[in-house]
């Protein structure tokens, strides 16, 4: 039986703030440095992540205030805006049947997946809804909060998919085809910015946040300067600009926050479910494995196409891997953005659902 390794009592608590924030400002860039080297995806929010679930394993008070931690994630949505470019769009329109098929049917896979852990009780409904959800995993872990799910445990859940579906997906397009550039360019992270798009993309990005915030959205200081940001920039009116180093904070800001409510007790959960979750993030990889093979002799798209374009990881890891090999990149980019709307679109519905259900299961034993 796997048995959960025991967390060193190590209490920094009766520490001042100070000393609390620097720890874990100094333990970040100890774990980003290398996971960077790694070119590991979401390296620049795991890492912040996971120093602060270590800092808040040993009973740290410090919290990211709530100020900045909205304005972290309007900046994010705007990224996330910044995807969507009138030629990934244009592909969506044009191959919208096989793009809808594909999306749902793995929508549909995770989900049942996501129904199976909550069944067995080794998450709760929702949780393991919104966990299994394949998309933007930021953007699933700050929408599960706001939809009663447990952004802890959803994230842990995100981030060993994205890990292992990133690691595989590059190891399938190596072995079908040569690169042709490298996986992962340094980044520069100082290079010239055009200050008046930068300012124009925060003023939308951070009033949207806001004003989302304001009106009690759920999630809506993401999706708003998503839905914004996106609306603006295809209509030519905003230049989306997001220099390296405002990314590495907004995401520090947000990994920070989500790994400082960890608990002993939540750590001690993850440990007894990820048996049972790796089994389901090995089990949706084989599946959507399985659609790729579908997608290649249905619609006549290159195998490592369909591969990468059906993978339940991040977008951003998948179009890194993409941009590296002979593949079509905007089927892959407009596949996986395809399928991030609808999950965000169908996520709401599907988690309250699987409540409902769990509860007329419960009342019938």
């Amino acid at each position: 039986m796997f048995r959960p390794m025991r967390l060193a009592h190590i209490s920094i608590g009766h520490r001042g703030g100070h000393v609390q924030w620097g720890l874990l400002l100094l333990l970040s860039c100890l774990i980003t440095l290398p996971l960077e080297l790694l070119h590991l995806p979401a390296a620049l929010l795991l890492g912040p992540m996971i120093a602060a679930i270590l800092v808040a394993a040993g009973e740290a008070s410090v919290r990211v205030p709530q100020l900045p931690f909205i304005l972290a994630q309007g900046v994010i949505g705007v990224m996330i805006a910044r995807s969507l470019s009138p030629s990934i769009l244009g592909e969506m329109i044009h191959d919208w049947p096989v793009l809808l098929a594909a999306a749902f049917s793995v929508i549909l896979a995770a989900n049942g997946l996501g129904y199976l852990l909550a069944r067995q009780q080794v998450l709760p409904g929702t949780t393991a809804i919104w966990g299994s959800s394949p998309g933007a995993a930021t953007a699933q872990v700050l929408m599960a909060s706001a939809y009663g799910g447990d952004m802890r445990l959803v994230a842990f859940m995100q981030y060993l998919r994205i890990v292992l579906v990133a690691g595989f997906a590059s190891a399938v397009a190596r072995l079908c085809l040569p690169p042709v550039a490298a996986a992962s360019m340094a980044i520069d992270w100082f290079p010239p910015v055009a200050w008046l798009s930068l300012v124009e993309t925060l003023a939308v990005g951070w009033t949207s946040a806001l004003v989302a915030h304001r009106l009690r959205m759920p999630a809506g200081a993401l999706l708003l300067p998503l839905i914004v940001g996106a609306i603006l920039q295809g209509m030519g009116i905003l230049t989306i600009e997001l220099p390296p180093w405002l990314l590495a904070v907004s995401y520090a800001l947000v990994g920070w926050s989500i790994g400082l409510h960890f608990t002993r007790s939540i750590l001690t959960h993850a440990a007894r479910a990820l048996p049972k979750v790796l089994l389901s993030i090995l089990a949706l990889m084989a599946i959507c494995g399985l659609f790729a093979v579908i997608l290649t002799f249905a619609a006549g798209v290159d195998p490592l196409t369909a591969y990468l374009a059906t993978s339940p990881g991040g977008a951003d890891s998948i179009a890194i891997i993409a941009v590296s090999s002979r593949v079509d990149v905007p089927f892959i980019m407009a596949l996986q953005t395809a399928r991030f709307i609808l999950v965000v679109v169908t996520g709401p519905s599907v988690s309250r659902f699987v409540v409902r259900r769990m509860g007329v299961l419960k009342e019938e034993t």
